[in-house]
């Protein structure tokens, strides 16, 4: 693995923990965090429309706009479940990142913007 790679992996569990460390605060019930921490990966079921349908909705899932934006709203309205959800969705992102899943192409889910997957 190179250098930068490496240090890519680490900034990702970096992100995983401090999630992880807000949704501890947030006292939320971990069973929820059971329930939703692979919910995003339920966006791979778009594969079966087709890898281009399959990117799309798997990367829907997979970006951080909206989980970060749920967090905000989360905070500036004093929802902690709003903010659970946020901060779960933040760490399955974190998570796939910092074990080398990214964004995926068209072309297929083995080729994503990180590189090819099990290169």
């Amino acid at each position: 693995m190179r250098p930068v790679d490496l240090a890519v992996r680490l900034e990702w569990i970096a992100v995983a923990v401090v999630a992880l460390v807000l949704y501890a605060m947030a006292g939320v019930s971990w069973w929820l965090f059971a329930l939703l921490i692979l919910a995003p990966d339920l966006s791979m079921l778009g594969y079966l429309g087709g890898p281009r349908v399959g990117a799309v909705a798997y990367n829907a899932l997979h970006i951080l706009i909206v989980p970060l934006l749920l967090a905000l709203a989360g905070h500036v309205l004093a929802n902690p479940m709003a903010t659970a959800i946020a901060l779960t969705w933040v760490i399955h992102i974190a998570v796939d990142r910092a074990l080398g899943y990214g964004l995926n192409l068209s072309s297929g889910f083995q080729h994503t913007h990180l590189g090819r997957i099990g290169r």
